[in-house]
Formats: C-alpha cells, sequence, structure tokens
C-alpha cells in the first residue's frame, strides 16, 4: 500500500475526493442499480411502484442475492478456521519457546501459517468484502434522497429515483437518517430501532463461532486477542456510523447478518470443529441416533448398518454331509454269539 501512495496522491490533488470515489465504485453502482431495478420490476405488479414495500423486498432480494454469491467465500472462511484449530498445538508451542520474544514469536508463527496455508485473517473477508457494497448501496440511497441518480441503471430510469426516495416503510422514507438531528420523531425512533438490531446481530453473528465453534485452548494468545478485539469493534462501528445510514441500508445490513446468523447455525450444528463445544453437542446427538461419532465425518450423512439378509436357499449335500459329520456318531452293537458254557448258566 506504502508504494502506491506517490502514485495516489498526486491523482488525489487533480481529482476531487468524491468524484474519485464514485469513479471506483462505479462498477458496483452499476451492479447494484440494475439489482434493485429489476427486483422493483419483480415487486411492483405486486405491491405499487411507489409502495415501500416494493422497494424494501427489492433491498431484501439484493441481499440474498449477495450473500448467495459470497457462499463459496464462506465455505473457505470455515476451512481456513478448522485449519487454524489444527495448528493450535504447533502455535502454543512457539508461544513456550519464545515467550520472551514477542517479535520473534510473531514471524514464527506467520512462517507457520504461511507454510501451512492458513490465512487468520480469512474470517474477517465476508465482511470486508461486503464493505463496497455496503458503500455503493449507501451512495444509490443517499443520491436518491437528493434526488441524484447514481448508477446507470437509475441514471436511465429517473422516475424510479423519486419513487425510491419518497417510499415508506415502517411510516418513514427508506431514504431518511437518523441525524439531522431536528427533534426527536418517528425517523430517529425507527433508525435507532434498527441500528440497535444492526449492531446485535453484528456482535451475535461473531460470537456465535468463537462461543461454540473454538476449543477453549484457542481462546488464548495474541490471535485470540485480536478477534475478541474485533468482535467489538465491527459493532462499535456499525453503531457510530449508523446514525448517517439510510433506513434502507439499515435494513439490509441487518439482513444480511440475520443470514450469516442462519448459515453459521447450519454449519455449526452439522459440521462442527473438532474439539469444541458443537463438536461435544454433535457426537452426544449421533450417540442418542445410535452412530457411533468415531466412524462419521461431521458434515456427512449418518447411515445405518443395513440389516443382514436371512439365507433361506436350501442347504446343499456338502452343507448336510459336513452337519452331518459333526454330530457325534452312535455305533450300533452287534449280539454276541454265545458259547455253550454261557448257554449252561
Amino acid at each position: 500500500m506504502e508504494t502506491l501512495l506517490p502514485l495516489i496522491t498526486p491523482l488525489a490533488g487533480l481529482i476531487p475526493l468524491e468524484a474519485f470515489w464514485d469513479t471506483l465504485l462505479s462498477p458496483l453502482h452499476w451492479a447494484v442499480s440494475g439489482l434493485l431495478v429489476l427486483a422493483h420490476y419483480l415487486f411492483a405488479p405486486l405491491f405499487g411502484t411507489d409502495s415501500g414495500i416494493t422497494w424494501t423486498l427489492s433491498i431484501l432480494l439484493l441481499t440474498i442475492v449477495i450473500r448467495t454469491a459470497l457462499i463459496p467465500l464462506f465455505v473457505r472462511q470455515i476451512r481456513s478456521s478448522r485449519n487454524m484449530q489444527v495448528l493450535q498445538p504447533k502455535v502454543r508451542e512457539l508461544q513456550k519457546k519464545y515467550a520472551h520474544d514477542r517479535e520473534k514469536l510473531g514471524q514464527e508463527t506467520m512462517k507457520l501459517y504461511k507454510d501451512e496455508g492458513v490465512n487468520p485473517m480469512a474470517s474477517c473477508f465476508p465482511i470486508l468484502l461486503q464493505m463496497p457494497i455496503f458503500f455503493a448501496l449507501f451512495n444509490v440511497l443517499n443520491g436518491a434522497a437528493r434526488g441524484k441518480a447514481v448508477g446507470q441503471f437509475l441514471i436511465d430510469r429517473p422516475e424510479l429515483v423519486h419513487s425510491m426516495a419518497e417510499a415508506k416503510i415502517f411510516g418513514v422514507r427508506i431514504a431518511d437518517t437518523f441525524l439531522p438531528l431536528n427533534g426527536f420523531g418517528l425517523v430517529q425512533v425507527v433508525a435507532l430501532v434498527l441500528i440497535l438490531a444492526m449492531v446485535a446481530t453484528t456482535f451475535i453473528s461473531q460470537r456465535q463461532l468463537m462461543a461454540k465453534n473454538m476449543p477453549p485452548e484457542a481462546m488464548t494468545g495474541p490471535m485470540a486477542q485480536q478477534q475478541k478485539m474485533m468482535l467489538y469493534l465491527f459493532p462499535v462501528i456499525f453503531g457510530v456510523g449508523g446514525v448517517s445510514f439510510p433506513i434502507g441500508l439499515l435494513i439490509y445490513w441487518t439482513a444480511s447478518n440475520v443470514w450469516t446468523m442462519g448459515q453459521q447455525f447450519y454449519v455449526i450444528r452439522n459440521s462442527p470443529t473438532p474439539g469444541t463445544p458443537a463438536y461435544e453437542a454433535w457426537e452426544e446427538r449421533m450417540t442418542a441416533k445410535g452412530y457411533d461419532p468415531d466412524t462419521l465425518r461431521p458434515g456427512a450423512k449418518p447411515r445405518k448398518k443395513a440389516p443382514q439378509a436371512e439365507d433361506t436357499s436350501e442347504p446343499s449335500n456338502a452343507e448336510l454331509a459336513g452337519e452331518a459329520s459333526d454330530e457325534p456318531r452312535i455305533q450300533r452293537q452287534q449280539p454276541r454269539r454265545q458259547t455253550r458254557a454261557n448257554r449252561k448258566k
């Protein structure tokens, strides 16, 4: 990043910051506006062109499309998280070896991650990759509130910009924000409720992994401290910034967090990381259902052994002969011929 500063600094002086930011996000403006317009055409015949329900459902559909596209990244995140747990014994050995040299400990730990192909920041990728989309949607909604079309699909349809700006949900416009604070009215009430929902779901979705899908020994060390810091840092950032977010953007991020919680619940329940509380609960469920957890791989569909079919075929002559040979033989005694001496008796 530092090597790019000499190139970026002159450009920043020539191009206004807002124009530079718009140029950087223009592909996402195009994609977000296109998805919103497409979803609007799908829901408008049902709820009306200018209905707040139509635009809210359009935002929710945008959320579903984006989160579906991020599923491969989520799978990669889960794999990286598991690999991190596997490496914990080696990390603890490094912590003991370099207990008095934090710089060397950091270097050796990162070398271990690199050699094993593990990225310790993979858990942050879903949030970080959503941030450009988040800002693109912010610009689209904020532009609509000012009567400005952002995104080519809205530029070509200026009537939809006015429709989006005036659409209401919960009695307030989806383009309204908590600030500026001109009294405490319905806009502030709705915005505050959504901000709290956004902050709470952000915290819960991150806490969900740490509480259930991480072994106790992984909760110590410098990497665990960084994760705990991020656990509280992200909600604070969104809570402070939420006062400037449009209502529609708060709906988007809250819905995205709910998706994350459901997605993580499914993975933690069906494919937990070994050595975690979630894995112990999974073992108990498998045992209660009559399966042996040691023979199952988390995430695989358990199968019981097929009952052995009874042999209804007729036994062969060889089998009969074998069975007969196993039975004890009773030898018949022949009558003895009596002599004259025995007959006289």
